[in-house]
């Protein structure tokens, strides 16, 4: 039974990643005309992050930073990080930096719905029996942690040091979260988080026009 739900689980993350990569193509293609007219360097960053069973791969985001961010700040990025570009900010406000990882779910790096992957860096700070619970599973684009938070930036932003307050703010509470997906998911919690997520989402994108 655990094994034939793994494959639905796969078939479901190949399918609608193939198909929304299809459909958001020409997305794609506007985004990446405005970050390359914005600023300097190449339209994708590609991370390391740690994923299942503590492999490592690069994820794929769209560059909402300046080309020389790691080596100047921290992992954690707040609203008012000044490494964040003009069109950046837009596209981590309304989610547009994650769609590329669409990418990464057709490789099998990651799921639609799953613990957030996360840099070397906060892996190694968990507890042996967290990172061997959180790294069972692919990680994901969404899940409980992302509904839970759905803006971490707006939390730093003003913080002398975003990367204190995510691991004393943030980080705690997203491990628990994390840690509760991995012992009771399924098909149908998935597609409940995945509707929520879509409903977060949209109404952002409501809301900013509203304004």
């Amino acid at each position: 039974m655990l094994t034939s739900t793994k494959m639905i689980k796969r078939l479901f993350d190949i399918t609608f990643s193939f198909l929304g990569l299809i459909f958001l193509l020409p997305v794609f293609i506007v985004i990446s005309f405005l970050i390359k007219f914005d600023s300097a360097g190449p339209v994708f960053y590609r991370g390391i992050r740690v994923g299942q069973q503590n492999r490592h791969f690069k994820i794929y985001k769209f560059r909402t930073m300046i080309t020389s961010a790691e080596k100047v700040g921290g992992p954690s990025t707040a609203n008012d990080d000044r490494r964040v570009t003009h069109c950046g900010r837009y596209l981590r406000k309304y989610k547009f930096d994650e769609l590329p990882q669409l990418i990464n779910v057709f490789k099998g790096e990651m799921s639609f719905v799953g613990p957030r992957p996360e840099v070397p860096q906060y892996v190694g700070l968990l507890a042996k029996k967290e990172r061997t619970a959180i790294l069972s599973v692919r990680p994901g684009i969404t899940d409980y942690a992302s509904l839970w938070n759905s803006d971490e930036g707006s939390v730093l932003a003003g913080s002398p040091n975003p990367e204190k307050t995510y691991l004393e703010k943030i980080r705690p509470r997203k491990i628990k979260l994390q840690l509760k997906y991995v012992r009771h998911h399924s098909l149908l919690i998935d597609i409940k988080i995945i509707l929520k997520t879509l409903k977060t989402v949209l109404l952002s994108l409501r809301g900013s026009r509203t304004q």
